[in-house]
């Protein structure tokens, strides 16, 4: 299919609809939610219970009630470990699926690989890609099978983590007056979960009504998180600003019902088909063998990383690029199919049929030929998340949809009665931004909270010149204390729970046996770090080429990525070689690296 694409023309058109887009302002386009926005942090789904501060000792506390916290929770219960707090600002477990309950929400990695635990906790999920509800659910599931409510504070945001040496203990502070130690400090306070809203001038002055779809308002829209018709915008003009990942998904909810709703595009999304489908009960006791779960995550992170496996157990369009690939190579002269460069062509050309078939998809479904070709993402598949939906494009048919396309520019601005896109003001009664998270700003505003360690060292200043680890786990001058995160480990972005189930299973490992032996500290051997540190920068780094592919949160907003970023890169060998690394490092039991004293 190749040799019928122009690739010289395709790469100027991706070049020309890049350049559109290019912003001197970068990630400072986007703005915090503080004074007057402040409210759209607020949580609009549990009310908070007062208690009594906290001013006593645990052996491990969590910051972070997601996925990294429960299924760290879950490794170190199954050790005997049971002594753990887990803290998070919101009112339950579930991390941004705590969060996430706009209409149509879901996983765009299949349920199987993406819940974790499924078989622990014998669950079965209820279709390949399951809703937000079900994963929600699960999440509370995985909480009460391990007990983990117990000692948990939600509704409650840690403001200072200092490590006292003297005692060998960590301080924990948080906004309720809480004043308590632990032994261990685990943090997995991931991205998904601060909104972020964009600098449009005049954001304040909007007279109607608006949220972030991270705290969707069912009060104002009607319906619910389980997919009941939005009934209350029967008759309501509304705009939704974005169309990623979150727009893809709820943009066929409110074409269903709004009387005018209005689409904000900067930048279309390449929306591949989903082909969802319930989950065979019968066809699941075949597969679920001891070990299925294990098997299925590393077959997929082969598959999706490039690899060659002779089965796709998940089969879906994250792997579909590799097999075309694959299929490119196998066509070569066998002379040439070890050739890198011929290696490095044979995947621009996947990745360019790939990207030809999405947009011949668009022209397929929608039925207005300007809406359509506005609707066509011009830019490599993963040079932004790739989404995957059956019904996004289809709501571009309906009536009362309008799609604003703003040329990459964006909304012009907002005013006190709607938005104005290309010098013209579309009034609405409602403003919902899909806008997303803080992903990729800088660590402390994700977090809040500043830690610091050995001699009052803070981990800012010790990541100033970029991150520092052993396995992107344990931090030098740390002690104690352990980070759920991709960075210098695996860093496979498309299924993030793979990655914490693995930090996980290393954390009650060290743990477990920092008890056993009495150890009151382990941290990195000094050397260890360096040698880890100079392992990551010796790869290519944050690989994505900036010049080629549109601005986003995976590029730096097209700024050039500053050098210590590089840091941030994965185990240079992909992610498969780095789970296979660490899975040795815990076999072995040794804990090369690692100082317990």
């Amino acid at each position: 299919m190749t040799d019928k694409i122009d690739k010289r023309a395709l790469k100027q058109k991706y070049a020309e609809e890049r350049d559109k887009r290019l912003r001197p302002d970068g990630k400072d386009q986007y703005i915090k939610l503080e004074g007057q926005l402040s409210y759209y942090l607020e949580d609009p789904y549990l009310p908070i219970v007062e208690r009594e501060p906290k001013t006593d000792h645990v052996t491990v506390a969590f910051v972070g009630g997601g996925y990294a916290g429960l299924v760290t929770g879950a490794r170190l219960v199954e050790r005997g470990i049971t002594d753990i707090r887990i803290i998070d600002k919101a009112g339950d477990f579930g991390g941004t699926w705590y969060w996430n309950r706009y209409p149509g929400a879901q996983c765009d990695t299949a349920s199987m690989i993406y819940l974790p635990l499924l078989e622990e906790t014998g669950y079965v999920p209820t279709e390949k890609y399951a809703h937000a509800p079900e994963i929600l659910e699960h999440c509370q599931r995985i909480a009460k099978h391990y007990n983990l409510y117990r000692d948990t504070l939600f509704h409650t945001q840690v403001t200072e983590v200092r490590w006292d040496d003297d005692n060998a203990r960590w301080h924990i502070r948080t906004n309720r007056g809480d004043d308590f130690t632990a032994q261990f400090l685990c943090m997995g306070t991931g991205p998904l979960h601060m909104p972020k809203l964009p600098g449009v001038p005049g954001i304040e002055d909007f007279e109607g009504h608006s949220f972030h779809t991270s705290r969707w308002d069912y009060d104002y829209t009607g319906g619910n998180p389980e997919g009941a018709p939005l009934e209350h915008l029967a008759d309501k003009r509304v705009a939704l600003i974005g169309t990623g990942a979150t727009a893809v998904q709820c943009v066929p909810h409110l074409a269903a019902i709004c009387d005018t709703f209005y689409v904000c595009q900067r930048t279309p999304s390449s929306v591949d088909q989903r082909a969802n489908q319930p989950l065979d009960p019968d066809w699941f006791a075949e597969v679920a063998t001891p070990g299925w779960q294990q098997r299925w995550m590393e077959n997929f992170a082969i598959n999706q990383t490039g690899g060659a496996v002779d089965v796709d157990l998940v089969d879906d369009g994250w792997t579909d690029i590799t097999h075309r690939f694959h299929r490119n190579i196998a066509a070569l002269p066998e002379a040439d199919q070890s050739n890198p460069a011929k290696w490095a062509e044979a995947w621009e050309n996947a990745d360019m049929e790939k990207m030809e078939a999405i947009r011949a998809r668009v022209d397929s479904v929608v039925e207005d030929t300007a809406t359509a070709a506005k609707l066509k993402a011009w830019y490599n598949q993963l040079c932004k998340r790739p989404c995957f939906h059956d019904d996004y494009l289809e709501a571009f048919n309906q009536p009362s949809t309008t799609l604003l396309d703003t040329d990459g520019k964006g909304v012009e601005r907002v005013t006190a009665n709607g938005v104005v896109v290309a010098g013209v003001e579309y009034p609405v009664d409602c403003i919902i931004y899909g806008s997303g998270f803080e992903v990729g700003t800088e660590r402390l505003s994700r977090t809040g909270f500043e830690v610091y360690g050995r001699d009052g060292l803070s981990l800012t200043d010790y990541w100033d010149a970029g991150m520092r680890s052993l396995h992107g786990l344990t931090v030098r001058n740390f002690p104690n204390a352990f980070f759920v995160q991709p960075s210098q480990a695996a860093n496979l972005i498309s299924n993030i729970p793979h990655n914490i189930v693995e930090a996980a299973l290393s954390i009650a490992t060290i743990v477990e046996r920092a008890l056993d032996t009495g150890s009151a500290q382990v941290e990195p051997a000094l050397e260890a770090e360096d040698a880890w540190v100079e392992l990551i920068n010796s790869g290519a780094g944050l690989t994505l080429p900036n010049a080629d592919c549109t601005p986003g949160y995976y590029n730096n907003e097209g700024q050039p990525i500053p050098e210590e970023a590089h840091s941030y890169a994965g185990y240079p060998q992909g992610a498969p070689a780095f789970f296979k690394f660490i899975h040795g490092w815990r076999e072995a039991g040794s804990f090369e690296g690692l100082e317990f004293r």
